[in-house]
């Protein structure tokens, strides 16, 4: 595996975002994989999913959101970009990349909303490389905030969406998705007794080690018939 990137930025605005490229021999996809709204891309989950997706022939390249980097410079928390604000950021990322791979796009729980929304934008996806979205712990609502709904992306998604869920996760439970009205182009893979991050009670008897490895081995079998 080789990692390369720029890890910091001179300047940040609302486009630019520091990156991490982890490769390997004869790749067969590439992933974008953005973070979600309160760890950055060298957080011990994403990097783990990363390397678990390198080891099936997958590129990754991890960004993060430009408060995200702030947060790092100044060590002030900061709150989330608006959503207009994120897509631009995302959108940059994805227009800089020049591989012969097919491209997915995606990310963990927020960062996988702002990619499907990029998804739901037929101008956008035209013509495109990217072949499909990959969303781990989708947020179909803030917690405790049932009525606020986030389908819109989903619904008028442009491309195969393919989500990894906790059948207990807060910002959207199994009982709850199966109520809602989700497109075919979409779909939902639920992980035993996970939580928003797949983790598992131990009185379930399974493990957050053997969820994230059945996440990217579904991962793999997605990109692998979306190809």
């Amino acid at each position: 595996m080789t990692e390369c990137g720029d890890k910091t930025n001179s300047v940040i605005d609302k486009t630019t975002a520091s990156q991490l490229l982890s490769t390997v021999d004869d790749a067969k996809a590439l992933v974008i994989f953005a973070h979600g709204a309160g760890a950055d891309m060298e957080h011990e989950y994403i990097s783990e999913i990363n390397r678990l997706l390198n080891n099936q022939k997958i590129n990754v390249l991890r960004f993060n959101f430009p408060y995200m980097d702030k947060r790092k410079l100044d060590g002030k928390r900061r709150p989330p970009d608006k959503m207009p604000s994120l897509i631009a950021c995302y959108q940059s990322v994805l227009a800089s990349m020049n591989s012969s791979l097919p491209i997915f796009i995606g990310g963990k729980s927020m960062g996988g909303r702002v990619a499907a929304t990029i998804a739901s934008d037929k101008d956008l996806m035209l013509d495109s490389q990217v072949k499909g979205v990959i969303c781990l712990g989708y947020p179909f609502h803030p917690v405790k905030k049932l009525d606020k709904l986030r389908l819109t992306p989903l619904q008028e998604t442009q491309l195969p969406v393919l989500i990894l869920q906790g059948d207990r996760d807060a910002l959207g439970s199994k009982s709850e998705i199966e109520s809602y009205e989700i497109p075919s182009k979409c779909q939902v893979h639920y992980f035993n007794d996970g939580d928003h991050d797949l983790k598992p009670r131990v009185k379930s008897g399974f493990t957050l080690e053997q969820h994230r490895n059945s996440a990217v081995l579904k991962i793999k079998e997605f990109i692998d018939v979306c190809s």
